[in-house]
């Protein structure tokens, strides 16, 4: 049996793709915002347990999102032709991970805009692809660092709780190794662990 038919027979991603292929994306419809697309990668791990690939974004003064923990993604440009297109484009300029080739899409995630007054107006569309056997990224400039985290581990709940992740603002968080994922990556996955949960 090959990675990625073990990945899809475990049950949990059965459930999630069976879930995913039932349901539309619930699509915020904001004009006035950008549209961005996010990648969520999922690999069969060595241990034998589907595993979530996260990013650590670079240090950049003028960005919003600077340093934050993330899934691979960004904002939807004009030779796009669809927010998938963006999801597998940002994906190869962010990891030199080619989606369109080596990833099976199984589905759509609900749309978000950040909840945070002052950052900028965008809508985020989370697409969850299955990976076999991925090579070790190779980082863009716009990435510091990147991470698997085994699916059981994300759904410990004792490792998720209200922090301090920024002067004067507490939020729900998941805490592991040292990273802090907050803010619309922890909405995206929080929802995600839903479904599956």
């Amino acid at each position: 049996m090959t990675s990625l038919a073990r990945l899809r027979s475990d049950p949990r991603i059965a459930r999630l793709e069976s879930a995913l292929a039932s349901r539309s994306c619930v699509e915020v419809a904001d004009p006035s915002a950008r549209r961005a697309a996010v990648a969520i990668l999922i690999r069969l791990g060595e241990t034998g347990e589907p595993e979530i690939l996260f990013i650590q974004r670079a240090l950049y003064d003028r960005d919003p999102w600077s340093g934050q923990i993330a899934f691979p993604g960004g904002r939807e440009e004009r030779e796009d032709m669809d927010l998938t297109a963006t999801a597998i484009r940002e994906a190869f300029e962010e990891l030199e991970y080619d989606l369109g080739r080596d990833a099976t899409l199984i589905g759509v995630l609900d749309d978000l805009s950040p909840r945070i007054t002052g950052l900028p107006r965008v809508v985020v569309r989370p697409f969850v692809f299955l990976m076999a056997d991925p090579p070790a990224p190779r980082h863009s400039a716009e990435v510091a660092e990147s991470f698997w985290v085994p699916l059981p581990v994300l759904m410990d709940r004792s490792v998720w709780r209200d922090t301090d992740v920024i002067e004067g603002l507490s939020r729900f968080a998941f805490h592991h190794e040292g990273y802090v994922i907050w803010g619309m990556t922890e909405r995206i996955l929080s929802g995600m662990l839903a479904i599956i949960d």
